[in-house]
């Protein structure tokens, strides 16, 4: 027994020590570093508006208001409901994820078709064969907040009906928000919707 005692003790150290390096000591490191380095990134890139934090640099959200840009198809549309939909069950709380249909999915099929017509209703100067793909597909995560320069062009016209701002202004507006290249070639230039909404808002004295 003592041998057995002794021959596990040693591992047994390993393992604790380990724990404690990789499993305490490591992520309170780093932990304390972001805090002190990069504070709004370790904290979730939160938007503060009037002490109010409004959303995420980092996430995506669902703008139903005809005075807003839309972004990308959320996979879960964790953060849009309704009372109705708290008091029959059907919002269940917040989530993130996504559904990932396979291209041979009918119900991938069916929410595209969907998607199409609802962009080509409130865009009626764009044709069908000219709406840009990021926004009728959802990215890998379903909570990215970009899309691309032409997709927030295409939407250019219709929300100039709809706020009642100009072209140039909203032109501006998606410039000040588009993100170039990483590095200035890896990737692609993209823009930040929920940025552009928010500046849309203060535009319209929705935001102060």
């Amino acid at each position: 027994m003592s041998s057995f005692l002794k021959g596990i003790k040693k591992p047994f150290l390993v393992t604790i020590a380990l724990l404690l390096i990789c499993g305490v000591v490591y992520p309170l490191l780093l932990t304390g570093i972001s805090q002190i380095i990069l504070p709004k990134q370790a904290n979730g890139s939160m938007i503060i508006i009037n002490g109010q934090s409004v959303g995420s640099e980092l996430v995506g959200q669902d703008f139903s208001d005809a005075r807003f840009m839309k972004g990308r198809p959320s996979a879960v549309n964790y953060n849009t409901y309704t009372q109705k939909d708290k008091e029959s069950g059907d919002y269940t709380g917040v989530g993130s994820g996504s559904k990932n249909y396979a291209p041979t999915n009918p119900d991938l099929v069916k929410r595209v078709e969907a998607d199409i017509a609802e962009f080509l209703k409130a865009n009626t100067s764009v044709k069908k064969q000219d709406i840009p793909t990021d926004l009728l597909t959802a990215s890998g995560s379903g909570l990215d907040p970009h899309i691309s320069p032409a997709a927030a062009s295409v939407q250019i016209p219709a929300l100039v009906k709809t706020t009642g701002l100009s072209k140039e202004t909203l032109e501006g507006i998606v410039e000040a928000n588009t993100e170039d290249k990483f590095l200035g070639f890896f990737g692609e230039e993209t823009v930040n919707v929920l940025m552009v909404n928010l500046d849309i808002a203060k535009k319209l004295g929705l935001l102060k």
